[in-house]
């Protein structure tokens, strides 16, 4: 059987996870494999920095349903594989990390193809809490 924890567990993870990336947060979209762990420094070219709103999003029994993205046009070109979380657009402080695709990944994006100059943008999204 799988590790289960109470929706008040998760819950709690996730409203943490949205104070950790304050009034400032960002959605750093870069090429290859992610690091090791959050703590690592970035890898990869980084093809996008979108601005979370001031509060990232809310949150109800362990899921975390992010406010809105402002769309930006991407800085560079390659194939998204991975994102990261960010306090800031410096990428300094990395919150929260997982892989992109287009189905079945920890953030699903209409393609993994992006051009320099393109808009990207991201419509919804959500993150559940492991352990339920």
């Amino acid at each position: 059987m799988a590790v289960q924890y109470s929706t008040t567990h998760r819950t709690n993870a996730m409203t943490d996870l949205v104070a950790q990336l304050g009034s400032t947060g960002y959605l750093l979209i870069y090429t290859g494999s992610p690091p090791s762990n959050c703590a690592a420094t970035a890898t990869g070219t980084l093809l996008a920095s979108l601005p979370m709103s001031a509060t990232a999003g809310t949150v109800s029994n362990g899921v975390l349903t992010f406010n809105a993205f402002t769309t930006s046009n991407a800085v560079a070109s390659g194939t998204a594989g991975y994102y990261r979380l960010c306090t800031s657009s410096a990428g300094t402080t990395c919150v929260s990390q997982g892989v992109c695709g287009t189905s079945g990944a920890d953030l699903n994006l209409t393609t993994t193809s992006i051009t320099s100059g393109q808009p990207v943008s991201v419509t919804s999204w959500t993150i559940t809490a492991y352990g339920a």
